[in-house]
């Protein structure tokens, strides 16, 4: 049986965990970014058509964390293949310019590059 490995694996030590701003507290994790949008996985369905004042903290190197304060609309909310969370997308209304930077970080990170995964 074939085992080895063609494709390199990168593990996340942990996932982006997304804080309403206003009270700084966890309410999901980051699923996936664009540059107008982003995908939230939850263990509560958002509230579609409403607002939200979100922060990502971004970890350093030395173990603190840098905030990126995002305000963005869901617009739509449905359970994830998995029963105790929920998917919710968001349209990003405000951003900083490090939120353009995450992003382009974060494709660098996962790009896929199948000349590499036939090695």
């Amino acid at each position: 049986m074939f085992t080895d490995r063609r494709i390199e694996r990168h593990q996340l030590p942990y996932f982006l965990q997304v804080f309403n701003r206003l009270t700084d507290k966890p309410i999901g994790f980051l699923g996936n970014v664009s540059g107008n949008g982003l995908m939230l996985i939850s263990q509560l369905p958002m509230m579609v058509n409403a607002q939200f004042e979100l922060r990502l903290k971004i970890p350093e190197a030395d173990g603190t964390f840098h905030a990126i304060d995002l305000t963005a609309t869901c617009l739509w909310s449905h359970e994830d293949i998995n029963p105790q969370y929920y998917d919710s997308g968001f349209n990003v209304l405000q951003a900083p310019e490090e939120y353009e930077q995450l992003i382009g970080v974060l494709v660098q990170y996962f790009r896929f590059d199948p000349l590499q995964a036939s090695v």
